[in-house]
């Protein structure tokens, strides 16, 4: 028995949104979703079976969650629920899971909720939700644009199977367009391509399209033809894709450092473009570039970090949109200059070591000598004075007693590390030279 939804069938009215008239009524009409909604994947044989467990629908607007969601709705024949985490307060969900549980107990007849939007409850308010997914009174099924691993807790989230929606490629909205002109408010003539332009600025989302699409028909008249021309004059303005709070603000922000790690300096700019123009803050990429520049670059070229702190300066003085330039620079030096990780790599290793051994005293040879106890207790007795000696070198240890000496940091062969290596070199020949009995601590 089914309760009556948001999705309840009860015709379109007249006035509808075009997107509402064309949303697809069956599987074979979803477009986009192949792979998701192939003969035989688990999806495709719930809908089939109409055996459902537990999943998350997550994927960019426009995609077909509620869509997916709607064909469950109509042909189920489980007890279907719905609400919106947007306008369902936490005391109406629970009040749904609560005559779930009747359901179950009473019937033997599970419940499917299905919530859009649910990472707009929070981690105590999904929660909530437990208890009844647990006792198999519930099938929940969620829609979510955000990434569920941030956005769900785990104790939920280990619960439901997640399926991922692409964003549709501009053929497959083109196909949709197609569809929905019969049902558009007004008889309009397309010249060629003016709907593919449409999908191809709607950005992966059969929405958009559709509402743009609803737009043109509008503000036209009955019988009018609608060139590429008059379609550019009426949509002067164009959406950008950017979130710069969730998950596309750190994909994007990978991209960047990826693309210079790379030493593709051509897509290390087009990410770059894609966040400033997004809105990304401008010194949110000084800083990630100066990282860059330390983390994959460091010795290799020791500019490259003084070419960061220059632009991170720069960016302070200019302001957006005059700092785009400076950034630039930035992103083009580091991504053809030579590269390394050789200082991530020491560090990471010198910190492991530090970390097991942080008990351990630094060696009283090396130890600062500020009073006359530290004096008599021994600080610093016994410690050579680089300076003093030949070449300015005199070799000593300097990792504590117990602990072995180390080479954490290991040159590359590339870039200005290779004179580096030349010095480390040196300085190893000198110790192999220096005796190691009664002449070492003879000074010259």
């Amino acid at each position: 028995m089914k309760q009556a939804t948001i999705f309840t069938e009860t015709g379109h009215p007249p006035e509808a949104p075009l997107a509402e008239k064309a949303r697809p009524t069956t599987v074979q009409d979803l477009m986009g979703q192949e792979q998701l909604l192939a003969p035989g994947s688990w999806l495709h044989l719930m809908l089939e079976k109409d055996e459902y467990g537990s999943f998350i629908l997550w994927g960019p607007p426009g995609t077909g969650k509620t869509t997916i969601a709607r064909l469950i709705a109509n042909q189920t024949k489980h007890t279907f629920c719905s609400c919106s985490a947007v306008h369902s307060k936490i005391t109406e969900v629970k009040a749904l899971m609560e005559r779930a549980t009747q359901t179950h107990c009473h019937e033997n007849r599970r419940t499917i909720v299905f919530i859009d939007e649910i990472h707009r409850f929070n981690k105590a308010q999904q929660d909530a939700f437990l208890p009844y997914v647990e006792s198999g009174a519930v099938i929940l099924i969620g829609a979510t644009t955000e990434n569920p691993s941030f956005e769900v807790i785990p104790a939920l989230l280990s619960r439901c199977h997640v399926f991922v929606l692409e964003p549709l490629s501009a053929q497959h909205l083109h196909t949709i367009l197609v569809r929905a002109v019969p049902m558009a408010p007004k008889h309009l003539k397309f010249d060629s391509n003016v709907l593919l332009y449409l999908a191809e600025n709607a950005g992966g989302d059969a929405r958009k399209a559709l509402n743009d699409l609803e737009m043109v028909c509008r503000n036209a008249e009955s019988g009018d033809t609608i060139s590429i021309e008059t379609l550019q004059k009426a949509t002067v303005t164009r959406s950008f894709f950017y979130d710069k709070g969730g998950e596309e603000h750190y994909n994007l922000i990978s991209a960047v450092q990826k693309s210079i790690r790379g030493s593709d300096p051509q897509a290390a700019l087009y990410w770059l473009a894609r966040m400033l123009e997004g809105g990304e803050d401008p010194l949110y990429l000084a800083r990630r570039l100066v990282r860059i520049a330390s983390e994959d670059i460091g010795l290799a070229d020791p500019q490259a970090l003084v070419q960061a702190m220059a632009v991170k300066e720069a960016v302070h003085f200019l302001g957006m949109p005059e700092a785009s330039v400076a950034l630039c620079q930035a992103t083009v030096y580091l991504a053809t200059a030579p590269k390394s990780n050789s200082l991530e790599s020491a560090y990471i290793a010198a910190k492991d070591d530090a970390m097991k051994t942080s008990h351990l005293k630094v060696p009283l040879v090396i130890r600062n000598a500020r009073t006359k106890l530290m004096k008599d207790l021994g600080y610093q007795k016994g410690y050579r004075y680089s300076h003093d000696f030949d070449n300015h070198y005199s070799y000593q240890k300097y990792f504590p007693d117990a602990l072995l000496e180390k080479s954490y940091y290991v040159p590359s062969p590339f870039g200005f590390e290779k004179e580096v290596k030349k010095r480390l070199d040196w300085w190893k020949h000198l110790r192999e030279r220096q005796p190691d009995d009664e002449n070492e601590g003879e000074q010259k």
